[in-house]
């Protein structure tokens, strides 16, 4: 399939709060991992399927959400399409340390989702 979802993220005010009520709803596995900020950013397992993670949003005027990633294979390019196409670009091409690179877009109808371009490992 072209351009899977790839990553759902929770931002939220209460990270221990969400933490709590999502394993106990759904039994996902999370596992924190430092950010280079010094927050912390919880992996979430799910098993099977598309996975993601969650992370305590610092920004006071951005409410609690869930966002979705879509994998591209050029994320500048994919991002300057979008705009092309209408779409405001909040968050333009950033890297996320050693991972890959992310850019977060809302459609010309006001609904936001994310773009994600993994880093690809070097070849053995």
């Amino acid at each position: 399939m072209a351009n899977p979802f790839v990553h759902i993220e929770l931002q939220t005010r209460d990270l221990a709060r969400s933490k709590e009520f999502y394993s106990q709803l759904f039994d996902w596995k999370l596992i924190d991992e430092p950010m280079a900020d010094g927050g912390t950013y919880t992996m979430i397992d799910v098993g099977e399927g598309t996975g993601g993670g969650m992370f305590a949003n610092p920004d006071p005027a951005v409410p609690p959400h869930w966002l979705a990633y879509v994998g591209v294979d050029d994320i500048v390019a994919s991002t300057n399409k979008a705009r092309e196409l209408g779409a405001t670009v909040v968050r333009d091409v950033t890297e996320v340390g050693g991972y890959g690179w992310f850019s977060v877009i809302v459609d010309p109808a006001g609904a936001a989702i994310a773009l994600w371009k993994p880093r690809q490992a070097p070849a053995k």
